[in-house]
């Protein structure tokens, strides 16, 4: 069966590797220069975060995110089992118990056993949450590993290829362009994501550290080399270009309230892009005869990926099949 895969962010290589493993002959259409030149996915933490997530996300959230990091171990390296820690600052004690309230799979921990963890957050917060059994991955590497092997297999990848799916010459088109689907897509919005990276020599973390707050909490996901991601913002706009000059304040100021050696830190790069959710935040596959939209994983990316991509495979595989996530829509 010839599959063309419109889009190389994370749901669309994701879709690509299920689709190639299972013998279909996959073509990539991408309409950036390079992997990630288009994609929200270049700018995402990386969290396989599932438990975390229910604090605000959709059963179906929790449970299809439980696949993501064994997918990703198989699939690509760099992995990292070390779970999260969730910390508040005293006077924000109430917000640490109101997610723990609406998680689960974590252990409460006091301020000797958060320094265990992050010795250099020792002293730093008497109180924390841990999600031992959660992962996280550097999204750039990620992204690039599967590129990486899906040319190894033979599947051809078209760069500066701004192509109309419906248009394509293949038995099934998979439609994973995310915002740039809304012509065909009308109830799907954009939802603005803003990151910072960060590169300081004076703190070590092993894990990703949410920092809550009431009004806007944050995330810092350590990579290599002395690199920390600090996000997002959720802000509900499709615009994807600038950062305000309040998220900025918003991320520098959360980064320092974990540790103040982030105020010397250097900013490496600034991130902006729009997400794609539909209004209940779930995503969706939505099949128009031989067209399969793959789309609106808002802030879940490389949590859902896996779990969108088997399924999207089944659909793609037997037409016959109906997938957790489908919706069926006339030609």
């Amino acid at each position: 069966m010839t599959v063309a895969v419109v889009g190389a962010g994370v749901v669309g290589l994701a879709c690509a590797t299920e689709l190639a493993a299972r013998g279909a002959q996959v073509t990539i259409h991408e309409r950036g220069s390079r992997i990630g030149a288009a994609a929200c996915s270049w700018y995402a933490g990386g969290m396989l975060a599932p438990w975390c997530e229910g604090e605000s996300a959709e059963e179906p959230v929790i449970r299809l995110g439980q696949e993501a990091a064994g997918w990703w171990e198989r699939h690509a390296d760099g992995v990292v089992r070390q779970g999260t820690l969730v910390v508040a600052p005293s006077r924000d004690r109430s917000e640490l118990r109101r997610f723990g309230q609406r998680t689960s799979h974590f252990e409460e921990i006091d301020g000797e056993a958060v320094a265990g963890l992050e010795p250099d957050l020792a002293g730093r917060f008497s109180r924390g949450l841990f999600f031992a059994d959660e992962a996280h991955l550097d999204p750039r590497k990620a992204i690039a590993a599967l590129a990486e092997r899906l040319l190894a297999k033979g599947v051809a990848v078209h760069f500066d290829s701004a192509v109309e799916p419906a248009n394509l010459d293949a038995e099934i088109v998979l439609d994973c362009r995310g915002l740039s689907a809304r012509d065909v897509l009308p109830d799907l919005r954009g939802v603005k994501g803003e990151m910072l990276l960060l590169k300081s020599d004076e703190v070590r973390l092993s894990r990703p550290v949410r920092l809550l707050h009431p009004r806007i909490p944050l995330y810092i996901v350590p990579r290599a080399g002395g690199i920390f991601m600090v996000g997002a913002t959720m802000i509900e706009s499709g615009e994807r270009s600038r950062i305000s000059a309040r998220s900025m304040l918003e991320l520098l100021g959360a980064a320092y309230a974990l540790h103040p050696a982030f105020g010397e830190a250097e900013v490496v790069e600034i991130g902006t892009d729009a997400r794609p959710a539909f209004p209940d935040n779930l995503p969706r596959l939505t099949r128009r005869g031989r067209v399969i939209h793959v789309n609106g994983l808002y802030r879940h990316g490389f949590l859902l990926s896996p779990a969108m991509a088997r399924m999207a495979a089944d659909a793609v595989m037997n037409p016959q099949s109906r997938p957790e996530m489908l919706h069926d829509l006339a030609a």
